[in-house]
């Protein structure tokens, strides 16, 4: 991990969140079992989950994520929360009680709203008794990934992996203690943001995302049929 970590100073690893998917997808080969559902973090982690699922040949799907966001500093994050009420926080960080709850119901807000857009014509996957490997691109604190890992807990998961293409040291070891495995083919110590390891880390809409799920549904029977 540290030679590797001293080679990424020249230059990012991926060239885009697909490419990310792919190495991702190389990783997880030991985790290829007809349970296994893919799950993307809304809305980048997506389009690595997407190539996860099509390499591994498994279904597809995304779960809304949002970030609790210090009310003075907006761009850290104090936790985050998945629909219909799931809550991870990091600690309050200075705030009161009700500034923290002020905090999780805008997050939960914005969670429930993507939510809405993402599955309005389409049910979300069934969890109860699968293995679900839950992908995002890039992980520093590991707040999002916490909170999904526990989503997916929650809705019956009997085995839930953690699966990022790169990731903090710090990020990682907090996600020991929540997954049942966790696969990362590059943890650093000295991480920054997770968008410098990438040549090209655009954002990512709600269309991008629909786009994707559909693809993965129209595969159908490639789940269940690697050979499709």
């Amino acid at each position: 991990m540290r030679e590797r970590a001293i080679e990424a100073l020249s230059g990012p690893f991926f060239r885009d969140r697909f490419d990310a998917g792919r190495v991702l997808a190389r990783a997880l080969e030991d985790e290829r079992h007809p349970a296994a559902v893919v799950i993307g973090l809304a809305r980048g982690g997506v389009q690595v989950a997407a190539e996860v699922a099509r390499l591994l040949h498994a279904p597809l799907d995304a779960v809304a994520v949002r970030k609790v966001r210090h009310p003075w500093q907006p761009e850290y994050a104090i936790g985050a929360v998945t629909p219909s009420g799931g809550v991870y926080l990091r600690g309050r960080n200075g705030l009161t009680e009700a500034q923290v709850a002020a905090a999780v119901a805008a997050a939960q807000n914005e969670a429930e709203e993507l939510d809405h857009r993402l599955h309005a014509h389409r049910l979300q996957l069934e969890l109860a008794g699968k293995n679900a490997l839950i992908a995002d691109d890039g992980l520093a604190t590991g707040a999002t990934m916490v909170a999904a890992l526990r989503w997916a807990r929650s809705r019956g998961a009997i085995r839930v992996v953690a699966a990022i293409p790169v990731a903090s040291t710090q990020g990682v070891a907090l996600l020991r203690e929540e997954a049942d495995q966790v696969v990362c083919p590059n943890e650093l110590m000295d991480f920054g943001a997770v968008g410098i390891w990438y040549d090209d880390f655009r954002q990512v809409d709600d269309h991008e995302v629909l786009r994707l799920l559909d693809e993965a549904a129209a595969r159908g029977t490639t789940a269940s049929n690697p050979s499709a």
